[in-house]
């Protein structure tokens, strides 16, 4: 009788295909067109995995969701002080690959926040340029560490030459997306 229960629990029950390894589902699965064994789904949730892993571990801190420290990673890495490095709204939108209306409101709020600032675009009087303030800068050069060492974490079980192929498989997939589009 008490085999029975336990079998019959739900924390006996199987995990959905979603999220079992590749090699723990049946032979035939990966070939039954189930959205778990399509490749941008799988992308879409791994990459979520890795972001909200991640931000859990800079967001309490922070105060920081997951675009608006994409925003601060992207300026950290393209921008400083100076208005000739920083980026428009259009080019973040392009360099984080999320729509306009997502990354207008990260901005307002690091804006807001005093993390980030406009400068005038002197290419362009109509658009602005978003620039790190220095307190956006300390925040990132504090999570900046974080981010990495989680990442190393992910990526402990695979040795250096599968991380290699890794990174280049993602990007050769990357630039074959660029091509179709």
């Amino acid at each position: 009788m008490t085999d029975t229960l336990v079998a019959s629990s739900p924390a006996r029950r199987a995990k959905p295909a979603s999220q079992r390894p590749l090699e723990d589902r049946a032979p035939s699965a990966t070939k039954s067109g189930q959205l778990a064994d399509f490749l941008p789904y799988q992308l879409s949730v791994a990459s979520n995995a890795v972001s909200d892993l991640i931000a859990d571990r800079y967001r309490e801190r922070f105060g920081l969701k997951i675009l608006e420290w994409r925003v601060m990673a992207v300026l950290g890495d393209n921008s400083d002080a100076r208005s000739d490095n920083a980026l428009t709204q259009r080019e973040l939108t392009e360099a984080i690959l999320t729509d306009k209306v997502a990354i207008n409101r990260a901005c307002k709020v690091l804006e807001g926040r005093g993390l980030i600032a406009r400068v005038p675009n002197a290419t362009d009087g109509r658009s602005h340029r978003m620039v790190l303030t220095e307190e956006g800068r300390a925040i990132h050069r504090e999570v900046l560490p974080i981010a990495l060492s989680t990442e190393r974490e992910l990526l402990a079980d695979f040795d250096e030459a599968e991380q290699t192929l890794l990174r280049a498989m993602l990007e050769r997939l990357r630039r074959k997306v660029d091509r179709l589009a």
